[in-house]
């Protein structure tokens, strides 16, 4: 017998109940695993309160780290006694243990600690489609990065500033500005208190950015829009704040024929093989300490609750994890 959260009903924090839960042997392409640490992201958020349906009753979570304990038919890269990690699987993280895809998992080199592989991987494996992919970000590039001091945003920034790129971050207060700034944003902007769209032509000698990342979704999309200079891309890949409203699509052309986009980690990660290359790519960027992962806050799983709640209010920064 095991624990895990199980929610049976959507709705607000409360609804993340622990109990316990009853986990069989892997089937075919199948592993059984036991958590060390779990990931915390604002997608939990999502699919807690029904914003992403899904059938009921579930375990939210789709990030952890842990120990292969056996292996199903026709698994032949995995074995019993691995150090494993995700980023992208089926819902069912907040878990002691678990069933999952194997060909979802990841080897973790020595190197990378259990804590570390569970705030990295969905996080780490979103900035690299972002910066690498979405929208390839080179030297000289100047972009607007949303929640600077948040999960994603602390290494999407720190990336791209290893990668030349100008870097603007928004951020709601003082202590998360000083964070942003270490994380290695060259402009930071408190959307609370100042007019972003006049800062962000003040920066860039009103040309606006080449390419705006907003993970916050309704109270920010408009305002992203412009601070894109012409023909510039918006990337709208999270709804933190909640939904996108439908629109005009006209709108991109009036306000310069812009392009936009509503990306996710698996339309990047669909295969194995792109999923040990973003892998790769994070891991090498993480190992030469340009990209610092920063676990900043941790929660017992059984506590998810309030680790929502801390998430929501926006009283995390960095990575949280939740420990089994």
């Amino acid at each position: 017998m095991t624990h895990a959260i199980i929610v049976e009903q959507t709705g607000g924090p409360v609804v993340l109940r622990w109990q316990r839960a009853t986990v069989g042997k892997p089937g075919p392409g199948q592993a059984l695993i036991r958590h060390t640490a779990i990931g915390l992201n604002f997608i939990d958020v999502y699919y807690r309160t029904g914003l992403y349906p899904t059938p009921l009753p579930f375990t939210p979570g789709m990030e952890g780290a842990g120990i292969v304990e056996a292996v199903g038919e026709g698994v032949i890269d995995l074995a019993p006694g691995d150090r494993v990690g995700y980023g992208q699987s089926p819902l069912g993280a907040y878990a002691e243990t678990r069933l999952i895809p194997a060909d979802k998992l990841i080897k973790l080199p020595e190197w990378i600690g259990d804590d570390m592989a569970a705030a990295m991987l969905l996080q780490g494996l979103t900035a690299q489609y972002l910066l690498r992919q979405t929208f390839h970000v080179k030297q000289g590039d100047t972009i607007l990065i949303h929640a600077a001091a948040g999960g994603v945003g602390s290494l999407a920034c720190q990336w791209a500033n290893a990668l030349g790129a100008i870097v603007i971050g928004t951020v709601g207060s003082a202590e998360k500005a000083a964070l942003a700034t270490a994380n290695g944003c060259h402009h930071v902007i408190l959307y609370r208190e100042e007019d972003m769209v006049a800062r962000v032509r003040e920066i860039t000698g009103g040309q606006g950015v080449d390419v705006v990342y907003d993970g916050v979704g309704k109270d920010t999309f408009d305002r992203s829009l412009d601070c894109l200079r012409r023909r510039g891309l918006m990337v709208s890949y999270g709804n933190a704040s909640g939904a996108v409203p439908p629109f005009d699509i006209g709108l991109l052309n009036r306000k310069g024929g812009l392009f936009l986009t509503r990306p996710s980690v698996q339309h990047y990660a669909g295969t194995r093989a792109e999923l040990l290359s973003m892998a790769d790519d994070l891991f090498a960027v993480v190992k030469t300490g340009k990209v610092k992962v920063q676990v900043n806050q941790r929660f017992a799983l059984h506590a998810a609750a309030d680790a929502h709640r801390a998430l929501e209010a926006r009283a995390t920064t960095g990575a949280t994890v939740l420990i089994p």
